[in-house]
């Protein structure tokens, strides 16, 4: 990895330990998304606590996290691979954000805006995906999982060359989820708008 790529990178995770959730929940006088409801600094938890209008700021913010510097990396010629690693280092901040005592959030909208430089047709097929999975079953975290499944499919129809990056990713998504899959199989995972049982 050269210098400019090990820049971009460690830039990636700065930006990525930025949380947005906590910040927005500051600024409308919400609680700390880290100590109630479901405790994770993310979109769908701040829907709980404060609404659709600060749930959409957060996943707005979230996804810009990811595009900016993996937008910015592609425009200067890096590698694919690379691309991949940087997007990992975006999410990574996310979940374990250093300015945060690396408390943060699952990583799924970061994750689906590092993915949107690749093209405006992926980024359609994962949100579609996403939102297809939310309203027929009511889980986020279930969508969350069925789009990351499908998204390293998607990419190699539309640009194989990036499929590999976006494959590590959805690991990395994956495993994040790992308690959210253990809560959906004894049936006991919170649905969208539900509080989760203290």
């Amino acid at each position: 990895m050269d210098a400019q790529a090990l820049l971009m990178t460690i830039a990636a995770y700065l930006l990525g330990s930025i949380s947005s959730a906590v910040l927005i929940c500051r600024l409308m006088r919400l609680p700390d998304p880290r100590t109630v409801g479901s405790r994770n600094p993310g979109a769908t938890n701040v829907l709980r606590l404060g609404g659709k209008a600060a749930a959409v700021s957060v996943l707005i913010a979230d996804m810009l996290k990811g595009t900016i510097p993996v937008w910015i990396s592609y425009f200067l010629n890096i590698d694919p691979f690379i691309l991949g690693i940087i997007a990992i280092a975006a999410c990574l901040g996310h979940m374990y954000p250093i300015f945060f005592h690396f408390r943060g959030g699952k990583g799924v909208a970061t994750a689906l805006g590092a993915i949107a430089p690749i093209g405006l047709d992926l980024t359609a097929m994962v949100m579609v995906t996403w939102l297809i999975v939310a309203l027929t079953t009511k889980y986020s975290s279930l969508a969350a999982i069925v789009t990351v499944l499908l998204a390293p499919l998607y990419t190699w129809l539309v640009k194989p060359q990036y499929t590999l990056p976006v494959a590590m990713l959805c690991c990395l998504i994956m495993l994040r989820h790992h308690q959210n899959i253990y809560r959906l199989v004894h049936g006991n995972e919170p649905k969208i708008g539900q509080k989760k049982p203290q």
